[in-house]
């Protein structure tokens, strides 16, 4: 009666979902229905658009799909497009995945949007290899991936923390003619910063202000959080500054961030000045400001300004958590007023917070520190009552209380008793352990259980082996030399070089069986520089290679194309051989190798070994 048409109403309903009334733009569709109008795909898509956008239960965005169907409205990309993302923002990627078949089925081709969907469910689902499947089989379908695609696969590496294979992915973009754009800097600066290395975060920065963009805030506060972990305040001022001159305005966590590092170093009067600083920019502190504030006050031993820090969030109406009483908790304990500290194990109860396994850790360790093992003990066994797994902390502390006591069966089996649950023993527990076993003269057995945790893989990366080598006379050397051939088996070299280094350390020198492992094993490790420099050593040293380490060495050298170290070793190699009968096999080893047939040189060489004729550095 109006003359109207059905586009007037799907202009009605697209402007009734950018609103948000998704209820009311349904029944203006429902309206137009029953006055003979059909709104279109452009209608079903603005209802779905914003449905996913309110995050609305998916369920009613599938109802409304179902709708569309039986009304025989036919789907589009958009409309897939829509609903395979909000199915992945629900986590639900296997019903994104179905609907990603069918749209094919259907006929409707999925377009890079699409995939860089699916591929961002993928990755915040932890599943960025099967993202990056995706993101290769676009090729199949004659796409070709876009800067957004490549920003959401590195997004999923940064989340993970697989930095090493951000690097070929960055490769693949500069090869393709993509510039990093501020999402790729802001996504890479914030990995490293949660990888830790400072030093490539800072890179990016200076990369990014160099090409003209702005970091974000959450940039700025990953940078500030970095400095603030390394403890370089200064540093971490100085971006808060930046942010400043670049109109940024620092948010809650930015503040809280600088109130922490502050609090991490002491300085509570810096960190009061920024509190009121986050104070006059509107930020409410929260219960994790407090509870920095709580931490920087246990830090410097000052626990009635803990605990008044603690009654001033009660008095705003907010409520400590298990962390503000397990740092009060914790600093008692290091006040070595443990008693206090139980009356606080007693409110937080009273409060309706349970303890967990840091709290009863600080506890059990504060016990331990001042010789009370059995209360320590007791605590133990309520920790296990209340089904709280103890952690590496918690057994530690207790093994360094028995070694002190001198009871070393029970720190050993509390020992094999961590590792039966699978908590790995740290740095320090090994620590405790072997210099527990070293007080009694027990220095064999301390060095056994040393190789038996290695060869059990529960020792950690990061252990130190000076304990094992005070206590090794020249003729046990031979355990040493076991741990870093097994270090070597295993490509762990920076392990095998600290073992090395601390057999240099003090003043063990080396034979020429530990040389001629840590050669081989930089050769397989691929660091052919590290390998030649051990190698001119072991030669200054009056030690000969192993046959086994000359073809190494030789094959590796070659491989790397350094030519005058290769001519270096191989010339020596020839002239300790000193039999007769080996003249022949000399002279196919000169001619081949100054025609670079290596293959030719690295046949005889083996043959040589084979008969006996290259000399054996065993020693």
């Amino acid at each position: 009666m109006c003359y109207s048409t059905s586009s007037v109403f799907d202009l009605v309903v697209k402007s009734y979902s950018r609103l948000s009334l998704i209820d009311k733009a349904l029944s203006i569709v429902h309206l137009a229905q029953a006055h003979g109008f059909m709104p279109g795909v452009l209608s079903y898509n603005a209802v779905l658009d914003a449905t996913i956008r309110s995050k609305r239960n998916i369920s009613f965005a599938e109802n409304v799909f179902k709708e569309m169907l039986e009304s025989q409205v036919s789907p589009n990309v958009f409309t897939y497009n829509i609903l395979i993302r909000g199915f992945c923002f629900a986590g639900n990627i296997d019903v994104a995945l179905t609907l990603f078949d069918k749209m094919e089925t259907k006929g409707c081709l999925p377009n890079v949007v699409t995939y860089n969907t699916l591929i961002d469910g993928y990755c915040k689902l932890r599943k960025i290899d099967d993202g990056f499947k995706l993101l290769r089989s676009m090729a199949l379908k004659g796409l070709e991936p876009n800067l957004i695609s490549y920003n959401v696969v590195i997004n999923g590496l940064c989340r993970e923390g697989r930095m090493k294979e951000v690097s070929f992915v960055l490769t693949e973009m500069n090869r393709r003619g993509y510039s990093l754009d501020e999402v790729t800097y802001n996504t890479l600066i914030k990995g490293y910063c949660k990888e830790g290395n400072f030093h490539q975060a800072l890179v990016m920065h200076a990369e990014m202000l160099r090409h003209g963009l702005t970091p974000s805030v959450i940039t700025y506060t990953s940078l500030i959080h970095s400095m603030c972990k390394a403890g370089n305040m200064n540093r971490a001022m100085e971006f808060l500054d930046q942010m400043r001159v670049r109109g940024l305005c620092p948010n809650e966590r930015t503040y809280t961030t600088l109130v922490d590092g502050f609090s991490q170093k002491g300085y509570m009067n810096e960190a009061y000045r920024v509190l009121r600083e986050m104070n006059d920019n509107g930020f409410s502190p929260s219960v994790v400001t407090y509870n920095a504030l709580i931490n920087g006050h246990c830090v410097t031993g000052k626990m009635e300004d803990a605990i008044a820090v603690l009654e001033d969030m009660k008095e705003k109406g907010l409520s400590p958590d298990v962390v503000s009483y397990s740092t009060v908790l914790s600093g008692f304990c290091r006040s070595y007023d443990v008693d206090e500290a139980l009356r606080v194990k007693r409110e937080m109860v009273e409060k309706g917070i349970k303890p967990d396994t840091i709290t009863y850790s600080s506890l059990i360790q504060g016990f331990c520190e001042q010789r009370r093992t059995k209360e320590a003990c007791d605590l133990y066994e309520e920790m296990l009552r209340v089904g709280l797994p103890p952690d590496e902390f918690t057994y530690t502390a207790l093994i360094n209380a028995y070694c002190m006591e001198g009871d070393l069966e029970k720190a050993l089996q509390l020992h094999n008793e961590m590792v039966e649950k699978g908590v790995l023993p740290d740095v320090v527990t090994y620590s405790v352990l072997i210099n527990g076993l070293n007080k009694q003269s027990r220095t064999r057995e301390a060095k056994r259980l040393l190789l038996k945790l290695f060869y059990e893989e529960s020792v950690p990366s990061d252990v130190t082996y000076h304990t094992l080598i005070e206590n090794c006379s020249n003729i046990e050397f031979k355990s040493v030399v076991s741990l870093i051939k097994g270090f070597c088996m295993k490509g762990m070299m920076t392990e095998a070089d600290q073992v090395f280094e601390s057999m240099l350390g003090k003043n063990h020198k080396p034979d020429g069986t530990a040389y001629n492992i840590m050669i081989h094993g930089h050769c397989r490790a691929g660091d052919i520089r590290k390998a030649y420099t051990l190698y001119k050593e072991m030669v200054k040293s009056g030690f000969l290679l192993h046959t086994v380490t000359v073809i190494a060495l030789v094959k590796a050298l070659h491989k790397e194309g350094k030519v005058n170290e290769l001519n270096s070793v191989i010339v020596h190699v020839l002239r300790s051989c000193e039999l007769s009968e080996a003249e022949q096999a000399k002279v196919l080893v000169e001619i081949n190798h100054r025609e670079g047939n290596m293959d030719v040189v690295l046949d005889v060489l083996a043959e040589m070994a084979k008969d006996g004729f290259l000399p054996n550095g065993i020693s």
